[in-house]
């Protein structure tokens, strides 16, 4: 079953669990690439987000930008996944807030963004371990 709403596809949900305890976050829009991330104007929901704990790539401190576990700023640590759309701003240098899931059950073959791709699953499944209490599928 897929469910959409509007723009967005939250098939990559195994279930509801989770979805009311997401936690509000800041994106850096700076570190997401227009074309992989948000090629239709928006961040989809399902991409895999770090939190920036430092300066390595750029980013702003304490924001969240795509997973990347070759990251050295923090992001090489999955801290969850975007709940829901959010528009991409006009300007790269605007943060828009959006919504972390944390726990939960997901479809990894309906997440939006390809494996090995920042935003993405990495091959050796590290962000499984980052995230305990999100159940991962198929």
């Amino acid at each position: 079953m897929t469910e959409t709403f509007g723009q967005d596809d939250q098939s990559w949900l195994g279930s509801e669990e989770g979805t009311s305890r997401a936690a509000s976050i800041t994106l850096d829009t700076s570190m997401f690439v227009a074309g992989t991330h948000y090629p239709n104007g928006y961040f989809p929901s399902g991409i895999l987000l770090g939190r920036i704990t430092g300066t390595g790539a750029g980013g702003t401190v304490g924001l969240y930008g795509p997973y990347d576990n070759a990251a050295t700023d923090g992001r090489q640590d999955c801290a969850g996944i975007l709940l829901c759309a959010v528009d991409a701003p006009a300007a790269t240098t605007a943060d828009v807030q959006g919504a972390l899931l944390w726990h939960g059950r997901v479809l990894v073959s309906k997440l939006p963004i390809a494996q090995g791709t920042a935003g993405g699953p990495d091959a050796g499944g590290a962000y499984k371990a980052d995230l305990p209490q999100i159940r991962f599928d198929a």
